[in-house]
């Protein structure tokens, strides 16, 4: 028979896959974090810290921000992590090198990205050229990323180095000022790894096991939505990843654990934390609503009036639940609170004023992570519960 389980054994299974309960492994860092993760997202909006940064910070705390960006990129030694496109643009260890052959050669095949080359040979070998030559090097360092119009109007060097990177010849191991460092995939990636002979099967199969083992348990849209595969991919190599097929009350899908996550029952201690919005425990909305009852969406990109949350509202997780949203901002050494949602919209979950408390102490470690010395509370939802929570905060920060 098919095993059963409870939605709330579900979710702390979830949690615990992600490195939210249980004892943190802080030994192993950051790079043990994208181990187990298999995959965190880049962005470029930077609130308290980039995304990427925010992520093992949420899991291990107050880390050194120079040791988090040390520890995903490698410089001139050798290679621990790549960056390529799995759930987004990501950063991935290197040892997934080989998995992503199945899109390599995808993008090889469709001939071209969203950008088009006239003489796409003569502007490849030419990048291929200097990258030999001279490089790592940034596409400033190639000769400019744009042609002088807006940021899609990219330069020949641009596209075709991206189109290098897309199709295996280049590979990027380091970021520099944000700016991405290219480099020969034969001299960055290491020699066992470089290489595109596993089939498109067994690349999907692994990435499907891995995105399962990083979940915990999770439906087919799940698995597939991790490292941005089709439905149907999932469907051609689910039976041999060894994912064990479940039933989760009130999930109306079939789904699929990690046979480890299974072995012993998810404990210890839940980590109170803002999570940014592309957590990979968050980042796929129709999962967060299943899960934790919580609707939620990025509005950076909505316009400031029509915006409820915030610009970068962060969930708040406490006690393994999500119990409302922060929208944070930086005045000089003031943590800004610009608005503060506490669990006004999560059907069933934490009351408001059983918020507060955790909340101002997600603030208050954030705070004190990148360096503010006070905190400001601006506006609540419910508006009741403001004075508590600047309250809350003033204390945590004590």
């Amino acid at each position: 028979m098919t095993l059963q389980l409870t939605a709330d054994e579900a979710r702390r299974i979830a949690l615990r896959a992600q490195g939210f309960l249980g004892a943190p492994d802080r030994r192993a860092g950051t790079r043990g974090v994208l181990r187990r993760l298999g995959a965190v997202q880049l962005d470029t909006i930077s609130v308290l810290a980039r995304s990427h940064e925010l992520i093992p910070y949420a899991r291990l705390g107050a880390l050194g921000r120079q040791a988090v960006d040390g520890a995903y990129w490698s410089g001139q030694g050798q290679a621990t992590t790549f960056e390529y496109w799995s759930h987004a643009a990501c950063i991935l260890p290197i040892e997934e090198y080989p998995l992503f052959a199945f899109r390599r050669r995808a993008r090889r095949a469709k001939g071209h990205r969203w950008h088009r080359l006239e003489d796409a040979d003569r502007s490849c070998a030419a990048v291929l050229d200097r990258l030999k030559a001279d490089g790592p090097l940034t596409s400033t360092d190639l000769g400019g990323a744009k042609n002088g119009g807006p940021w899609w109007d990219w330069s020949d060097t641009k596209i075709a180095v991206e189109w290098l990177l897309d199709t295996g010849d280049v590979v990027c191991t380091q970021r520099r000022g944000w700016k991405r460092v290219y480099d020969l995939a034969e001299r960055a990636i290491p020699a066992d790894l470089l290489h595109d002979d596993l089939t498109d099967e067994e690349c999907l199969r692994r990435l499907v096991a891995q995105a399962g083992a990083a979940m915990g348990v999770a439906t087919r849209a799940d698995l597939a939505d991790y490292h941005r595969v089709k439905a149907d991919q999932v469907d051609a190599v689910i039976a041999d990843t060894g994912l064990v097929p479940v039933e989760v009350a009130g999930w109306g899908k079939p789904a699929w654990a990690d046979p480890e996550a299974l072995a012993t029952p998810p404990k210890g201690r839940h980590r109170t934390t803002l999570l940014s919005p592309f957590d990979s425990l968050i980042w796929d909305r129709p999962r967060t609503e299943r899960i934790f009852g919580l609707t939620h969406r990025l509005e950076a990109y909505v316009p400031k009036p029509k915006r409820i949350h915030g610009y970068f509202a962060m969930p708040v997780l406490a006690g393994g639940k999500l119990v409302g949203r922060v929208d944070p901002a930086r005045e000089g050494t003031t943590l800004v609170a610009r608005h503060a949602t506490l669990g006004a919209d999560v059907p069933n979950g934490v009351p408001p004023a059983k918020a507060v408390v955790p909340t101002a102490q997600a603030m208050a470690e954030a705070a004190s992570w990148v360096g503010a010395t006070d905190l400001r509370v601006e506006r609540v939802t419910p508006p009741e519960h403001a004075a508590a929570l600047q309250a809350a905060a003033d204390e945590a920060m004590a």
